[in-house]
């Protein structure tokens, strides 16, 4: 498994090392940091390492887990964790998030995202990927996306 966070710091690194400066336009480390952040689905570094690796308040998740086109799936979308997990709870599937709300989807959706719905990771978590009940469960999980992102 490679660590998510640092993978992307080597992707801005790499990418760092192959620009060349555009007259007195000099790109920084931190530019291609939020380049690559942007790559995969985030606003920013900052959000990305935030959302990556599970810091309390994190409140905006990105669209890793939701790419277009994700059409032909029939997602329950909500405004509130807190409406999503009793729903989970209740019905089952996966509870993931996009941005700033919550979803929860079946098995098809998770396969169109490249994951395999059977991972033991998926359970390990709770089938809740903003509230994990194994935080390095879904660090793995992230690591496996970020993977197919590049």
């Amino acid at each position: 498994m490679i660590d998510p966070i640092r993978e992307l710091k080597t992707r801005a690194e790499i990418l760092h090392k192959q620009k060349k400066p555009d007259g007195d336009a000099k790109l920084r480390l931190r530019d291609c940091l939020n380049i690559v952040a942007a790559r995969v689905g985030f606003e920013n570094w900052k959000q990305a390492k935030a959302a990556i690796s599970g810091q309390s308040g994190v409140v905006d998740y990105g669209k890793l887990l939701y790419p277009v086109p994700s059409g032909g799936h029939i997602n329950r979308w909500y405004t509130s964790y807190q409406e999503a997990a009793e729903v989970q709870v209740a019905e089952g599937g996966w509870l993931l998030a996009y941005k700033r709300q919550f979803l929860i989807v079946d098995r098809h959706f998770v396969e169109s995202l490249g994951l395999d719905p059977e991972d033991p990771d998926w359970a390990a978590i709770g089938f809740n990927w903003v509230v994990p009940s194994d935080p390095f469960a879904r660090v793995r999980l992230y690591s496996r996306l970020i993977d197919l992102k590049r």
